[in-house]
C-alpha cells in the first residue's frame, strides 16, 4: 500500500469519525470534493453520512399550524 492511499485512508476514517463536529461548510465542501461528479456515490455517501450522523440529515420542514 502506497503512502498516498494510507494517508487517503486515515483521513477519511478521522473525517467520518468528527464529521458531526465540523462546520456545516466544511461538510459540504468536504462532500462536493469526494463525490466530484460522480451522482451514485454521492448519493450512496449522502445516504451514509445521514444514517450514521443525525446533525447531517436536513431539518424538518416546518408544519402548518391552524
Amino acid at each position: 500500500m502506497s503512502d498516498a492511499t494510507r494517508f487517503a485512508q486515515v483521513l477519511g476514517r478521522a473525517a467520518l469519525r468528527i464529521w458531526a463536529d465540523m462546520p456545516r461548510d466544511v461538510q459540504e465542501h468536504l462532500f462536493e470534493d469526494a463525490v466530484a461528479g460522480d451522482e451514485a456515490l454521492r448519493q450512496s455517501l449522502a445516504v451514509y453520512l445521514h444514517d450514521h450522523h443525525p446533525r447531517t440529515a436536513h431539518p424538518a420542514k416546518p408544519t402548518a399550524t391552524a
